[in-house]
Order: structure tokens, then sequence, then C-alpha cells
């Protein structure tokens, strides 16, 4: 009961900053964060704030995770792709506002971790792959929306290639002034950026030439 008071109380806080789609607050008051977080950051799994996992990565903040999923348009019936799974909990979130969620993830047992949290929460609608994030899906098909968890210098072109005519990305890039969270929209096969907030993510790993 006090985990669910909690994640209630993460919903208000998250209105609170402006989220207000009403399929991405129901998620977050379904999806227990406290899965997602090691031991030792337990009491502060409801905290507004980023928090170290294995692998040298970290769980982003609630509030990037539902900004995240707000600007990628929720749609029950669509398809989206994720680059970087991490702990997993911005893919359960993804799982309860998207028809499917392909998800890709560079280090082995981050992976297998959040496969087995996807198993205990019953969601039946994730497929995991171990991979490299900047060539994309193994199947080189197209996806009409895509989220980057990791920041780029710039929009890794095959990940692009596999955005379809007039869907959406969202990623964090890097640039002079900071990283930002930016909005990439494809049109007539060519990318239109739109700056949204400025952020701090770890960079998205790429596998060297000598290892492909």
């Amino acid at each position: 009961m006090t985990d669910a008071l909690t994640r209630m109380e993460l919903v208000l806080h998250l209105r609170r900053r402006g989220i207000t789609d009403v399929r991405v607050l129901n998620a977050f008051e379904r999806v227990p964060r406290e899965m997602f977080v090691s031991a030792d950051f337990a009491d502060n799994a409801y905290g507004d704030t980023a928090l170290p996992i294995a692998c040298g990565q970290t769980i982003s903040q609630p509030f990037i995770v539902a900004y995240m999923t707000e600007k990628l348009g929720p749609d029950s019936s669509r398809a989206v792709l994720e680059i970087g799974t991490g702990s997993g909990y911005q893919t359960a979130i993804l799982a309860h506002v998207f028809r499917e969620v392909f998800t890709l993830e560079y280090h082995e047992p981050l992976l297998r971790a959040a496969e087995a949290r996807f198993k205990a929460l019953g969601l039946t609608n994730i497929t995991a792959l171990l991979g490299d994030g900047w060539q994309g899906w193994p199947d080189g098909g197209e996806c009409e929306r895509i989220i980057v968890t990791a920041a780029a210098p710039e929009v890794p072109a095959p990940l692009f290639a596999q955005l379809a005519e007039g869907g959406r990305m969202i990623i964090p890039l890097e640039s002079e002034d900071g990283q930002f969270l930016t909005e990439v929209f494809k049109e007539g096969g060519k990318a239109r950026h739109t700056r949204l907030l400025p952020v701090q993510f770890v960079p998205l790993l790429r596998a060297s030439p000598s290892s492909t």
C-alpha cells in the first residue's frame, strides 16, 4: 500500500511539472520504480532524480522519462523502438502506452536483469535484444516512433534510416552548449530538429570497428 501511495504522489508531482497525458500518468501509477533501482537506492526510488545502476549507467529521473514518453505521442496502435534498455524502467512505461516495444541494450547484464523484471511484471509486449544502438534494430525495418536514452553527437544515420516517413524520434543530442533533448521528425526523407530541454545523459555506446 505504501508503494502504491508513493507512486500516486509521483504522479501528482509529474502533473505539477506539466505532464498532462493521462495514458502516461496512468503508466507511472502502474509501474513500481523500486523494482528498477538497486537496494542501495531503494529509499530514493520515487524521488525525481536520476540514480546509478550497473555498468556505469543510470536510470533517468521520472520527469524526463514522462516527458520523453509524452513527446513521442503515446498510441496503443503503434510500435516503438527504444535504444538503451538500461534498467528497463522507461521500457516498462512505454509498454503501457504503445502496442509493442522493441528495445536494444549494449550491456548484457543490464539486458538480462531488465528481462527478468518484465517477466515479473507480466509485460508480454516487449522484445529485448543485445545490440549496438547506433545500428538500429537488426532486421532493418522501419518504425514510426524511436526513443534514444543516451546522448549522441548526431542522429545515427542507420537509426534515422529506420525512422518511417512522418515518424518521430526523441533523442538527447550533444552540442557546443551542452546536451539537449531533441525532437526529430522525418519529412521528405530529411530530418527536422526541435530542441526541447537541456539534459544530462550518459553517452550512446557503439561497437568499435574491430569488434564488428
